[in-house]
């Protein structure tokens, strides 16, 4: 059983004006998807296609679909009479540049104007969301690395890339964000000012817990696992989208803060725990982090040698249980409580065991098992547990996983 979107998500961008810059890659024929899916939520979309994009799809697919003409030309005769590019520069809430090629990202970074979508994009004081997709080693050449870099210190917002298959029958990162992953990120970025509505979550508290924890050998070395923080960044995104009050705790991870969102930083499973215990109370607790179970009984005060001797004993202790001492909890304790539950086998029975033994509300179970691609990457395979149901969703990007469940969580607040 898959949630559905309800009424209120499906405004979220309603009254918003969007301006679409589509690049030219293969990927550009899923910008006819976010065409549709933004006007789903309300927003008007206005589309520039560069010449590269027009050889992949049609600026009449584009007009079709947004319901309003698709601009090509820099010198188009009709637009320029009243200085055309500066309008379309202006008259909006937001650009998305979906997909962002390597060309036009160092157009970008360069300052440079030499078409109509490049002339749009330098001419505007509007935020802008950006939708990388190449091939993998176009995006991974220290260049378009430079040019990622320049954009992120001028202020643009970059969704993407995913890892997948490319069209060149290669495989690694420049695949470009879904199109649901690129709208939930467009609704972080404009969010709901100027709507005049409140969001789900309007007035409640959450806290959310993401990515692993590192626990300490010695001074270089520390038990860890494979956690991204992706998800859990993706949760605390949308909560805060939706309204919330969100206080997010982060162990180590490469992700940027979520916008909207009070983060605290730690390391180990304890530090993490003090951190939760000092943001209750809240409404919700998200406990999506990857805490390792054990620590080390004792730190080495300096870096264990390699003697030629047997490796040191490393004697093991159990981490304090940061989602049980929170479920569990006589006062203070949220009123949901939802878990995660990263397995490798048996993933259902196992997160129906893990809910009766945590005390939680609710688990968001997933199979992590090798050759899944799930723990750490850009997608999951998700399935919601409580006492009585087990809901299946397909595989889908970790903000629509992320968008999904808030919708979720208000829903259950509500009833």
């Amino acid at each position: 059983m898959v949630a559905q979107r309800s009424s209120v998500d499906a405004v979220t961008l309603s009254q918003k004006r969007i301006l679409l810059v589509i690049g030219g890659g293969i990927a550009a024929y899923k910008s006819l998807d976010l065409i549709r899916r933004l006007r789903e939520r309300g927003a008007a979309v206005r589309c520039v296609l560069t010449a590269g994009a027009q050889q992949f799809i049609t600026p009449l697919a584009a007009a079709a679909l947004s319901g309003t003409r698709a601009h090509t030309d820099l010198f188009d005769r009709e637009d320029e009479a009243d200085i055309g590019h500066i309008r379309l520069a202006r008259d909006a809430d937001a650009v998305v540049v979906a997909p962002a090629t390597a060309n036009l990202m160092a157009k970008m970074a360069g300052g440079h104007a030499d078409d109509l979508a490049s002339t749009v994009l330098l001419a505007t004081t509007l935020p802008i969301l950006m939708a990388p997709a190449m091939n993998v080693r176009m995006w991974l050449h220290p260049a378009t690395q430079r040019n990622l870099s320049v954009l992120r210190a001028d202020g643009v917002t970059v969704v993407g890339p995913n890892e997948g298959a490319m069209a060149e029958a290669e495989f690694g990162p420049g695949r470009m964000a879904e199109p649901l992953e690129i709208v939930a990120a467009l609704e972080r970025l404009v969010g709901r000012s100027g709507t005049g509505a409140a969001g789900p979550l309007a007035g409640k508290r959450v806290l959310v817990t993401s990515g692993p924890t590192h626990e300490p050998i010695d001074p270089v070395r520390y038990i860890a696992n494979r956690s991204s923080g992706r998800q859990g960044h993706a949760i605390a995104a949308a909560a805060a989208a939706a309204g919330a009050e969100v206080t997010l705790v982060s162990g180590p991870v490469s992700l940027p803060d979520p916008p909207g969102v009070r983060t605290v930083h730690v390391e180990s499973a304890r530090d993490m725990l003090a951190a939760v215990e000092a943001a209750l109370p809240v409404d919700v607790g998200v406990f999506a982090a990857a805490v390792a179970d054990w620590r080390t009984a004792e730190n080495a005060a300096q870096k264990l040698k390699k003697d030629g001797k047997l490796p040191p004993p490393l004697k093991l202790v159990e981490n304090p249980d940061i989602l049980a001492t929170i479920a569990h909890r006589d006062t203070g304790r949220p009123r949901l409580v939802i878990g995660f539950a990263a397995e490798t086998e048996n993933v259902i029975e196992h997160a129906r065991r893990k809910l009766a033994r945590k005390g939680c509300d609710l688990i968001v179970a997933n199979d992590v098992a090798p050759g899944t691609g799930v723990m750490g990457g850009a997608h999951n395979t998700v399935h919601l547990v409580t006492r009585d149901t087990v809901e299946s969703w397909p595989t889908l990007g970790k903000d629509e996983v992320a968008r999904r469940l808030v919708e979720r969580i208000a829903t259950l607040l509500g009833s």
